[in-house]
């Protein structure tokens, strides 16, 4: 903005749309199109003819700092956000609310369902609410790429406001069922804006390599070829922490980002990057809507997304204010199986939802989340979305930390969410299509995104015939499968349990001498590295290799190295394959120089852990299963498992191990088949 400063086509029109005409309007503009300029100004100008504040609706907190800074680089009105990340600063919030001097406020969706903020924060607008606006509007869709339920609830607000109170919903992200999906939500006149979503700067690239490896291998040897800095998308929290890693010790300044760092830590990273004191982010979608850097340079995917849609826009973060970016899609063999993953937790399904509903209606008080927990085989993530679902539905409602039934007939819905998780297959099926495209590749976005004025760019890759090369040096290539070969994983302790009595069950605190220690994993399942010999051995060959004992106990005495170093092996015994683990314990320790005892016993069958869905169930299914037989050493003790998911396992072993008079528990594991994290 500036005293020469010029609309962009369309924006001038949104504006008098907003203002004069009072409209309900979508607008769908490309990434650094100017949405944000179109309500700041509306904002500005409602609020001269007396209007109340502006309520923004934002989904994420990164996008809400980069909205506030954009509005205070503006000048013209006066932005804050309430959210979770500022409650020291509530009180004076609210009274400048109360003063009416506050031109825009900013929250997430999640915060309308707060009792304080829908009770007694939003009654305190002097003269209400003047101008609604919905930003990333792709998320009120279940069609859409990034559907949160918590959007749900700003239909009810928008169906409450009196038809002379503008609303505005942007996105640059919503293919034509988004869009009908969007209209349906918020009104039959609503206004729809569209304009070209190509993007002239961005030099779109494909690069397909054969594993993890080449991929961190092309990394280290490209991005300091890349002018200014950039981000580098990773589908899982530990590949972020993995990624970041390898590029810090090939002299490239990179930092991790995803939704585990704390506020302040995610701001100042974020800060960094926009003032180019860092060369590269290494992040998840926690990054993403929003965020504005007009001179990033780069933006590289080290996995594909499950959508062409959630490409388009994270790839647009790239050269908003530069004649040329690069937006470069590596891929690998693990993509489809953490995005299929995403897919299938995506929604509750139908039994669990009413197994959730039941068990809250046969319960005299109501149920806190852990109660429902034990009662339904469902992880907590989705349990805790199903209960979100359910308030949303009016079907139950929270009082203090109790869910509690209300009278409303529930109706499953199960066509919708088998449409939804369709949908998101076929999105999946077009975005291996476009890794594999022989022509222009922002035509192919644009076309997905159903953009009438999609056509050929004449910049990317297959266009100008030529790119950044594909194929890393061999010796780089080594030294990254050297690197993944040492990419030890921690093992967290757990530090609750679960107990039953009086017909509730509830979690406690374990006890400090009763948790183990923090253990390790040699490896990712499956990855490369040792994660494939680790499938192998398991499956194929039925023995863990001599390579397998050799490297855990090379990483065991020389990096591992635990502050009271075990003196004896244990193992977790099982019944299906009785040999497979105390085998590798047995020659572990011989390696190791200290004795092996098989102390642990398992006394009954139990189904497999994986099948077990939540804390509770994975818990319960092994709690009572172990015995000790024979006499426990009362020294440090390295406990052996093949393979770690949730750490149940180990947990209930070590309990029992420092029960029986062990020292200190250190699990080691060969492998850890998590999913590596969520976003």
């Amino acid at each position: 903005m500036g005293e020469n400063a010029q609309f962009r086509d369309g924006q001038s029109e949104a504006i008098e749309n907003i203002v004069n005409k009072k409209a309900r309007v979508l607008l769908v503009q490309r990434t650094g199109w100017g949405k944000s300029i179109v309500y700041f100004i509306a904002t500005k100008m409602l609020r001269n003819r007396g209007s109340g504040p502006s309520l923004l609706i934002s989904p994420l907190l990164s996008l809400m700092r980069n909205q506030i800074d954009m509005a205070e680089k503006a000048g013209v009105i006066k932005a804050t956000r309430y959210d979770s990340s500022n409650q020291e600063e509530w009180d004076i919030l609210e009274k400048e609310l109360r003063r009416d001097k506050v031109d825009i406020l900013l929250v997430s969706p999640e915060r309308l369902a707060n009792g304080h903020f829908k009770e007694d924060v939003l009654p305190s607008l002097r003269r209400g609410i003047g101008f609604f606006i919905v930003d990333e509007a792709h998320c009120i869709s279940d069609w859409g790429h990034d559907f949160r339920p918590d959007y749900r609830r700003i239909v009810r607000i928008v169906k409450g406001l009196p038809s002379n109170i503008p609303i505005l919903a942007t996105t640059a992200t919503a293919n034509n069922r988004v869009i009908n999906d969007i209209s349906e939500q918020l009104g039959k006149n609503l206004i729809v804006m569209r304009g070209g979503l190509a993007r002239e700067s961005i030099r779109l690239q494909n690069v397909v390599l054969k594993d993890q490896s080449e991929r961190l291998a092309w990394l280290s040897e490209y991005i300091p070829k890349f002018n200014g800095s950039g981000i580098i998308y990773c589908l899982t929290i530990a590949d972020t922490i993995r990624v970041a890693s390898w590029l810090k010790e090939n002299g490239i300044d990179a930092h991790a980002y995803n939704s585990d760092l704390i506020a302040e830590k995610k701001q100042k990273l974020e800060d960094d990057l926009i003032n180019n004191r860092i060369k590269v982010l290494v992040a998840t979608v926690a990054l993403g809507m929003g965020f504005d850097k007009p001179d990033l340079s780069f933006v590289v995917h080290f996995q594909r997304p499950g959508s062409v849609i959630a490409y388009y826009q994270q790839v647009g973060r790239a050269g908003r204010a530069m004649e040329k970016a690069y937006g470069v899609l590596l891929s690998g063999e693990e993509d489809n199986d953490i995005v299929n993953y995403f897919i299938n937790t995506a929604f509750p399904s139908n039994g669990h939802l009413l197994k959730i509903i039941q068990s809250i209606e046969f319960s005299k008080d109501g149920l806190s989340i852990y109660e429902i927990q034990s009662a339904v085989n469902i992880p907590y993530k989705k349990l805790e979305q199903a209960l979100k679902m359910l308030e949303i539905d009016g079907i139950v409602f929270k009082k203090g930390t109790k869910y509690a039934r209300t009278l409303m007939q529930w109706r499953p819905d199960e066509e919708r969410i088998q449409k939804v998780i369709a949908q998101r297959r076929y999105e999946l099926e077009k975005m291996n299509e476009y890794v594999h495209h022989k022509g222009c590749l922002m035509d192919f976005l644009c076309r997905e995104l159903d953009d009438p004025e999609a056509r050929s760019c004449g910049n990317c890759a297959t266009c100008r015939r030529k790119g950044i090369p594909t194929k890393p040096s061999s010796e780089l290539v080594s030294k990254a499968v050297t690197f993944l070969k040492r990419s030890y994983i921690p093992i967290e302790p757990r530090k609750q349990c679960w107990i039953s009595g009086n017909g509730r069950t509830k979690r406690k605190n374990l006890n400090a001498d009763m948790q183990n220690c923090e253990g390790r994993a040699l490896c990712f399942y499956g990855d490369a590295g040792w994660g494939k010999m680790v499938a192998d051995c398991k499956y194929k060959y039925g023995r863990y290799s001599d390579e397998l004992v050799k490297a855990s106990a090379e990483f065991i005495k020389e990096t591992w190295k635990p502050a009271s170093f075990p003196t004896w092996v244990a193992a977790i015994p099982s019944l299906r394959k009785s040999e497979l683990v105390p085998d590798f314990a047995k020659r572990l320790a011989n390696e190791l120089k200290i004795p092996f005892h098989m102390i642990l016993r398992k006394s009954k069958e139990t189904q497999e852990q994986k099948l077990m869905q939540n804390s509770y169930y994975k818990w319960k299914n092994i709690c009572d299963v172990f015995e000790i037989c024979g006499h426990c050493p009362r020294e440090p003790v390295l406990l052996i498992d093949d393979i770690v998911d949730s750490g149940w396992t180990l947990t209930v072993a070590g309990i029992l191990l420092r029960e029986s008079g062990a020292g200190p528990v250190y699990p080691y594991v060969l492998a850890n088949a998590s999913t590596r994290g969520d976003y």
